[in-house]
């Protein structure tokens, strides 16, 4: 079976990614996809685009005004970064990350506790100590076949201690469970080391660029 391309992979994300956030349906345009989300404190859209060229760019990010306005650009931030002006802040490098879903049964540190649940399209899984406070955190959007595991966060208290690992397996365990056959994200760099360990594959960086409110205007 051929490696589907980096477009089709994203397209995958974006279909668990959008269920996890509750955004609206992406709409496909010529470079790529828009999605509304409604978050306005921290974003109001985003443009998605699997395979950026200069000339895409420059002309989508034209037509933007609203501040908390991301782009989603698949291609090194060197790269990317000079077509943009002063308005637009580069944000932290994603990493575009594939794994075949299998059952799993992960290993649960002593002294925690593990609850999974799933909820109009989304599991979620949480750790808590025994005093009943959490401690790891993670939720996955799931889209028939795929399942695109979203906000996994540890508490700084309990680092180190496998928790990332226990999230991230009871939710591709429960995916499976679910009938999704292939998990799909964009992670930090932090998160890459951790979902390397746990076998996924890196395919492409991702560039993260958001408008701001309160820079000066740039120069048309």
């Amino acid at each position: 079976m051929s490696q589907p391309s980096i477009t089709e992979l994203v397209r995958m994300w974006i279909s668990g990614w959008i269920v996890s956030r509750g955004a609206a349906d992406p709409v496909e345009q010529p470079w790529g996809w828009s999605i509304d989300v409604g978050a306005p404190t921290g974003e109001v859209a985003r443009h998605v685009v699997p395979e950026p060229t200069e000339a895409e760019v420059r002309k989508l990010a034209e037509g933007i005004t609203a501040p908390t306005t991301w782009l989603k650009l698949f291609a090194d931030d060197a790269t990317v970064r000079p077509w943009l002006g002063p308005r637009w802040r580069l944000d932290v490098t994603g990493f575009l990350m594939t794994v075949p879903l299998a059952p799993e049964q992960p290993g649960l540190p002593p002294g925690y506790t593990l609850t999974t649940w799933t909820r109009g399209g989304v599991v979620r899984a949480l750790v808590r100590t025994e005093d009943g406070r959490p401690a790891a955190r993670g939720q996955a959007g799931l889209a028939g076949p795929v399942a695109v595991p979203d906000q996994i966060v540890t508490d700084p208290d309990h680092r180190r201690r496998g928790l990332g690992s226990v999230v991230m397996r009871s939710l591709q365990a429960t995916a499976y469970g679910a009938g999704a056959r292939t998990g799909v994200l964009v992670g930090t760099a932090d998160g890459q080391a951790l979902y390397t360990a746990l076998g996924w594959t890196t395919h492409s960086r991702m560039a993260s660029l958001v408008l701001d409110g309160d820079s000066p205007a740039e120069d048309q």
